[in-house]
This record gives C-alpha cells, structure tokens and sequence, in this order.
C-alpha cells in the first residue's frame, strides 16, 4: 500500500511549488481527512473520564483530543518522521490473518498502535515522547477504522483504482478519506454530533474489543468499499457507504477514549 505514498522529485522547483506538489501526493494516503480524524477526536473527548482529560490537557499542551489527530499527516514532511509512513495502515488479503500475512519490516498500524499503548503505560516516556506517542495513537486508532486503511489486492489501500467522483478523476481511497464527508459540508463538530450518541450498553462493548477486532471490521467492509460498478461514483455510493463512514468513525472515537482512560485513569 505504500507505493503510492512516497514522491521524489529532482527538477529544481521552487520550494513552495515543491511543498504543494508534496502535500497532493500524500493527501491521497491520509485516513479520514482532518474533518474525520478531528470527529474521532472530539467523540473521545466527550467520552473520557475527567480524570484522564485534565491529564491529557497537561500532556498535550492544552491542544484538544480533536485537533491533535491529524498532527501525524501534519509532520509527514518533516524527515524526522519519515520513519511513521509505514504506520498508518497494514496489508492482510482476503482469506488471511494478521498472524498469517508477511509483516512490513518498517511496521504496521497494528503493532504500532500496540506498542504506543504498552509504551504510554510503562510511565517511561519523556514528556516529548510522551506527547508523540498520545498524538499518534490518537490518529492511528482513527486510521484503522477507515476500511481502506487494512489493505489488500496490491493496489495501495485503493489508491491505485481510478474512478470518478461527481464526473472528476480521482481514486477510491480519496473517496472515503475526504470526499464523501467533505460532500456533506460537514464541519468536524457537526460530523461529530451527526454520528449519534451510542447508549452506554455500546459503549462498553466497543471498549472491550482491541485493535485486531477493528481490523477485522474494516477487513469485513473492504467488499462494500470496492463495489464501485463501472466507477462513476456520486449520490448513490454516498447512499450506500456514508452511514458506514459515520460508524466507523463513532467507533473510533469511543475506542480511543477507552484505549485513553486504561492509559491514564
């Protein structure tokens, strides 16, 4: 899947056309968008003990749950963290598990969001990388929720399959990061709000699932993702998928405020 996801470029271009060329090439690998990462965000942050938030305010600088989880597609520039690119997704095909599939030697959203969460609680983080590890776990924990991010076929997560949306090409990834939310005109409050208020019955089930039961749920919508007809898309496959886009999104939110309060309560 990530083939797609890495540009290099040796034309002398001037650094600002550079960085604008830079962002339209990884802006086809980001999970949610920011409306939908900032969505998962301020579900947690509605769900979180007031312990935890009070916590994670110190530790996050006074920025928001919701405005830090896009600081992972925010930093993909930075070569410092370059490392990260591999993190955001993982490859099982169809008929696999994550056991049985080759492992990426640079890592995959499962075990790093594994390790993020063993790390943040062994308390031996410096406050630096404390910061980071929350960051990223914010987003991965939304990433993996995108049935995309779990890819399959050799085609980049559907990046690589070319469709058109409202008459204009693009690619099914983009589809469901940003364009069937972004056709709602949503902001990333009101997106928040729209996916509902799960009882606290839900609640308690989507916290006791862990990040290989999400990851089968995304496995399990990739066959709805992909049926795409002739690959005109519009009104009909937004009719069919966006109320899928919204639980998924839902059930990132809670989840990750489970996964938060474990940590810190």
């Amino acid at each position: 899947m990530s083939e797609i996801c890495t540009m290099q470029i040796s034309h002398p271009l001037k650094k600002n056309l550079l960085a604008f060329i830079y962002l339209l090439t990884f802006q086809t690998c980001f999970g949610w968008g920011g409306t939908g990462h900032r969505a998962v965000g301020l579900i947690a942050e509605r769900n979180l003990l007031p312990e935890v938030k009070i916590k994670l305010e110190k530790i996050l600088g006074g920025e928001s749950v919701a405005m830090v989880g896009t600081w992972m597609d925010d930093v993909r520039s930075d070569s410092l963290y370059a490392d990260m690119a591999a993190w955001h997704w993982v490859t099982i095909e169809t008929g696999q598990t994550y056991e049985s599939s080759p492992k990426n030697p640079k890592g995959d959203a499962i075990m790093t969001i594994e390790r993020l969460i063993a790390a943040l609680k062994s308390k031996k983080l410096s406050a630096k990388q404390e910061t980071e590890y929350v960051k990223m776990l914010v987003h991965l924990i939304a990433d993996i929720h995108m049935p995309l991010h779990v890819g399959c076929c050799d085609d980049s997560g559907g990046a690589k399959v070319r469709i058109k949306w409202f008459g204009v090409d693009t690619n099914l990834h983009r589809v469901w990061d940003y364009e069937m939310i972004d056709e709602t005109r949503l902001s990333y409050t009101e997106l928040a709000d729209a996916v509902g208020k799960p009882s606290k019955e839900t609640i308690l089930k989507l916290q006791k699932s862990d990040v290989h039961d999400w990851v089968k749920e995304s496995m399990a919508l990739r066959s709805q993702a992909y049926s795409i007809g002739d690959g005109s898309l519009g009104y009909k496959y937004t009719y069919k998928n966006f109320g899928t886009v919204k639980r998924r999104i839902l059930e990132a939110g809670i989840r990750l405020a489970g996964v938060l309060n474990g940590i810190y309560q």
